[in-house]
């Protein structure tokens, strides 16, 4: 703001004659900078967004990944008790399991990207 105030002084530019004038102008420079700050915490709110989403993506990417080589696996190999029962629940809904998480996924980056989450 200095540098815009000695430009003003040096130049002298011809305006009425308001003494207001340097004041007027420094209060719109505000006004920038303010809206600058503003465009500023938004990005890093959608930087913090899109980390997030990215750690969502991998994270599903993971799980899917880990769920996808269990299914290679002899479901009588496995013995009696909870772990064959789980192993054969994923046998038989395997095809659907991953749309929870896709809307896990989906509802998140809906959640963190909605207006209302501002504070992040």
């Amino acid at each position: 703001m200095k540098d815009i105030d000695e430009f003003l002084r040096e130049n002298k530019p011809l305006v009425k004659d308001k003494p207001s004038f340097i004041l007027e102008t420094r209060q719109r420079l505000e006004a920038v900078e303010g809206i600058k700050a503003e465009v500023d915490r938004q990005r890093s709110h959608a930087r913090i967004v899109l980390i997030v989403t990215l750690a969502t993506g991998l994270a599903a990417g993971v799980l899917a990944s880990a769920l996808a080589f269990l299914f290679p696996v002899d479901a009588a190999s496995l013995g009696e008790g909870l772990w064959k029962s789980f192993r054969l629940f994923l046998e038989s809904w395997k095809h659907y399991l991953l749309l929870p998480v896709a809307a896990f996924a989906i509802i998140l980056s809906l959640v963190l990207t909605s207006d209302r989450n501002k504070a992040l």
